[in-house]
């Protein structure tokens, strides 16, 4: 699975990161997300999901390769 990020789309809310700070983190500058792992094992996948589920600006998918 991978997981793509639309950055510009980001809200700055950091439920992403809270739910799967394995695979997210933040901007210092402005709070926006990065993705850390865009290709997180199958161990990180359930806090993906959870982070795609609770995103406020539906700025994240998990794509099956």
């Amino acid at each position: 699975m991978r997981v793509e990020l639309d950055e510009p789309k980001g809200v700055a809310s950091g439920q992403c990161v809270m739910a799967s700070p394995e695979v997210f983190d933040q901007r210092e500058d402005d709070g926006v997300a990065i993705l850390l792992a865009e290709e997180p094992g199958a161990e990180l996948l359930d806090g993906v999901r959870e982070a795609v589920a609770i995103c406020p600006a539906a700025a994240i998918r998990l794509v099956e390769k």
